[in-house]
């Protein structure tokens, strides 16, 4: 997980749940994010979609269970797009 990319994942992510980004972690999920909910998943999708400038899949998209996750998806997707 390199950590430019989870800074700006985690920038998104605080900016859309509201909460300060030092309360994200890699382990912030659903479960401890109280705005997390599936209409912000999908937001959060559509941010990171415009962030990054690419089209995630419905499997990329149910994979992101936490923020760890997220941050493998957008760097699985960036490193497929420069190949």
């Amino acid at each position: 997980m390199t950590s430019n990319i989870f800074e700006q994942v985690r920038s998104i992510a605080s900016d859309l749940f509201s909460i300060p980004s030092e309360r994200i972690t890699a382990e912030s999920s659903p479960e401890n994010i109280e705005a997390w909910d599936s209409t912000q998943h999908l937001n959060l999708v559509l941010a990171l979609e415009e962030a990054f400038d690419f089209q995630l899949s419905p499997e990329e998209m149910e994979k992101m269970r936490n923020i760890g996750e997220v941050v493998k998806v957008v760097e699985s997707k960036i490193s497929a797009t420069k190949s």
